[in-house]
């Protein structure tokens, strides 16, 4: 038995280090895995008494360790040399040798560890559950039974890749806004705490009553100037303390519930949980997982936990004979007409291609509510910005103008 080093975060989000006892390498991977443990780093104590590494060594190692995110490059790679002829075994065995990005090389070698010890692939990545989810899991152990691993592996990369741009166009249209938002912020903090003070020494100098905008302009600064030292700090560490609470489950519970009641947000957050469903079932269903087992793994990819749950009712109405339409009805999530298109592919034995369909439809209006949800943010930031330097123009125009005017009387 060999003890092994961890560092890891649990199902709160939370990171902790510990030490584990296990066999082999593998095996202590497993046992983190069956805790609910995302592991991110893993090393093998040479005694007892190991000397920690350093935390220059250890925050090089926890870079190394593979996350999600390497999950499509790895796919894309293997799928390249099983497409070429190779097994599997050997096209992980070469990206070992050949990868040159280090946590790729260490996802490559983690499996050919399993591979080489007789395990097949799905049993070698469901030992890497920081890389490998359910569905993926399910999707290559499903292939390897038929005979259809390549297939798979295009579905999969192919759903990834929609995933990512997705992703990509969210962080792509925020981009904007975020930079109007912090300049607009520099401009306030330029104005309170560099020319406020100037200004309002040049007109207590000169004398006279300030109109009532320059002396709402002077208090505010004052009160900022006074008590921001106090204000920030109590800002920054109840937005801290509102981070950490939204990510224990219960903080994710309370502000999912709430983002689909919310106006503006409920449509964004219905379209979202209701894009990974339709996504994701399609891609299960497409590669000969039944209709069941296939709604019990999408469910866990809807981001909404108010909206999973209600997906879990739909699966357990199916599971007592309902259709699977009938079943989504009663969730008030999905619309009339994807429901009935949803019945039509059900009655023609073509459920897969028409929630493939509703996908792309989905995917589509998504991004265009993104696009127009950002256009609006940016305008209504454009708009703050501008009314305040309006505002200051005409507080400062207006003083100028009092002073000017009792000078001449």
């Amino acid at each position: 038995m060999a003890t092994f080093a961890y560092t890891a975060r649990d199902t709160a989000g939370k990171t902790v280090s510990a030490a584990v006892t296990a066999e082999t390498r593998k095996e202590a991977l497993r046992l983190l895995a069956t805790r609910g443990l995302q592991v991110l780093n893993l090393s093998e104590s040479a005694t007892t008494g190991a000397v920690l590494a350093s935390p220059k060594q250890f925050k090089k190692s926890v870079i190394r360790m593979p996350q999600s995110r390497d999950l499509l490059p790895f796919l894309q790679a293997l799928t390249e040399l099983t497409t070429s002829g190779l097994s599997p075994g050997e096209a992980v065995r070469l990206l070992a040798n050949r990868m040159k990005e280090p946590r790729l090389r260490t996802l490559c070698g983690l499996l050919w560890d399993s591979l080489k010890e007789g395990q097949t692939l799905s049993q070698a990545m469901e030992a890497i559950p920081a890389v490998f989810d359910v569905q993926a899991v399910s999707l290559v152990r499903a292939a390897e039974a038929t005979g259809s691993l390549n297939e798979v592996l295009l579905r999969l990369i192919q759903h990834h890749t929609e995933q990512r741009e997705l992703k990509q166009k969210l962080t792509t249209a925020l981009t904007y806004p975020l930079f109007v938002g912090i300049v607009a912020l520099g401009v306030i903090a330029f104005f309170v705490f560099f020319l406020m003070p100037r200004l309002q020494g040049l007109l207590n100098s000169l004398g006279g009553k300030l109109p009532l905008s320059t002396q709402i302009l002077v208090t505010g600064s004052e009160l900022l100037v006074r008590y921001g030292i106090f204000v920030v700090p109590l800002v920054v560490i109840a937005a801290v303390l509102a981070w950490r609470w939204h990510r224990t489950e219960r903080g994710r519970v309370v502000i999912d519930e709430q983002l689909v009641k919310l106006p503006l947000i409920k449509s964004w957050a219905i379209d979202t949980g209701v894009l990974a469903f339709v996504q994701t079932l399609a891609v299960l269903l497409e590669n000969g997982i039944n209709t069941v087992e296939a709604l019990r793994l999408t469910e866990r990819t809807v981001p909404n936990r108010t909206i999973r749950a209600a997906l879990r009712q739909a699966t357990e109405r199916v599971i007592e004979g309902d259709s699977l339409s009938g079943a989504l009805s009663r969730t008030g999530y999905f619309p009339d007409l994807v429901l009935d298109r949803l019945a039509v592919g059900e009655n023609t034995g073509k459920l897969a291609p028409c929630l493939r369909d509703i996908a792309q439809h989905y995917a589509t209006r998504h991004t265009r509510r993104l696009q127009n949800m950002v256009g609006v943010i940016a305008n209504a930031v454009l708009l703050c910005a501008f009314a305040f330097v309006g505002f200051l123009a005409y507080a400062i125009v207006a003083a100028v103008l009092r002073v000017s005017a009792s000078f001449q009387f």
